[in-house]
């Protein structure tokens, strides 16, 4: 059995509560995951606290607690473990926007590390608002977003996790990568986006 099978069943039973199934699971997909995590803080200043080992262990927590999800297969577990570090660090960047105006509002768990600059908050709060507005118009093409760019998945696996043709997805992604450059330039905020 390969790796990409025995992945995607033991899924299927963790999903089918069967917890031992996402405790075998762990150390198959863990790699992967800091490989997702690394290319999320691409970019950051040397020295930050946060690293990529706790960007995963936060995405974890989430994804324990999303036991009864019914999960596809091997891509579908990744871009979602995918948007969930998107999320942390987009809650981390707002969270410490919020500081710098000298808010008081509560903040994410991993707001103890200052995992980015502000300069670079700005930046990710600005693509995450731009990719929210994206999914609005297309959720398809704002979900290929996800997948390539911050989830890394080739073209391919982006097709298998979306169940469309390897096509649609490099269609998906051009006219995406061009909403997105126009968005993010229009309101004067210019990001690290997709570019590849």
């Amino acid at each position: 059995m390969d790796g990409a099978q025995d992945v995607t069943q033991l899924l299927a039973a963790w999903g089918d509560g069967d917890q031992a199934a996402f405790e075998r699971l762990v150390p198959l997909v863990y790699a992967e995951l800091k490989r997702m995590a690394r290319r999320h803080m691409y970019g950051e200043s040397e020295g930050h606290v946060l690293q990529t080992t706790a960007l995963v262990h936060e995405a974890y927590l989430k994804m324990v607690s999303q036991q009864s999800a019914k999960w596809q297969n091997r891509a579908h577990f990744f871009a979602v473990s995918s948007q969930q570090m998107r999320r942390i660090l987009v809650d981390t960047a707002r969270a410490r926007m919020r500081q710098k105006r000298g808010s008081n509002a509560p903040v994410v768990s991993l707001d103890d590390a200052p995992t980015l600059s502000l300069t670079r908050a700005s930046e990710f709060v600005a693509l995450d608002d731009a990719l929210a507005e994206l999914a609005e118009l297309d959720l398809r093409r704002s979900h290929v977003v996800e997948m390539r760019y911050f989830g890394g998945m080739t073209v391919e696996e982006t097709a298998a996790a979306l169940n469309v043709s390897v096509d649609t997805v490099a269609r998906d992604w051009k006219a995406a990568k061009a909403w997105l450059y126009t968005k993010l330039n229009k309101t004067g905020r210019e990001t690290a986006g997709p570019r590849g």
